[in-house]
């Protein structure tokens, strides 16, 4: 794999450079994406497909994603993901795989990684659910072993410097 060409990922770990090609490839492959965002367990912020925050690329948009960038998609991931989860419990259901929502704009998935870590994506009305459920999945299965907690503190720490 080769490191992103962002200008902060020669500061970071060979992980955390990994993490971002992945994200960075996710986006640029799955036609319909407007948002990507990985959060941790309490609901920060780790990774984003918004250039202003991380300068990961991201494919030209027909639409807005949701209203204040990947921000706003991290902190509704972090609400849905414990709502399906306390909803999880109460039904005694187990662990969540994935939650999709199914709006007239648009879509909204939001995938388990690792540790309480979620992968969300807003994606256009037009995309195909399968390609994008897909593509989280193949993201997930490569991500979910090598996000640590050391790792993840170093995301954290670099998306706070980015601010």
């Amino acid at each position: 794999m080769t490191a992103p060409s962002t200008s902060r990922a020669y500061r970071l770990s060979s992980e955390a450079q990994n993490l971002h090609w992945l994200l960075d490839n996710l986006v640029r492959e799955v036609p319909g994406l407007l948002s990507v965002a990985v959060v941790s367990s309490d609901g920060l912020l780790l990774l984003s497909s918004d250039p202003a925050v991380n300068g990961a690329a991201q494919q030209p948009r027909t639409a807005a994603g949701p209203k204040g960038s990947s921000a706003d998609l991290a902190t509704i991931v972090s609400g849905i993901g414990s709502l399906t989860i306390g909803a999880a419990k109460l039904m005694d259901g187990g662990g969540i795989k994935q939650t999709v929502i199914a709006m007239d704009e648009g879509s909204l998935f939001v995938m388990a990684i690792s540790d309480g870590s979620l992968l969300g994506v807003h994606a256009a009305p037009d995309c195909d659910v399968s390609v994008v459920a897909y593509h989280m999945a193949l993201f997930v299965g490569r991500a979910g072993h090598v996000l640590t907690p050391e790792l993840r503190s170093e995301l954290r720490q670099s998306m706070e410097s980015g601010r």
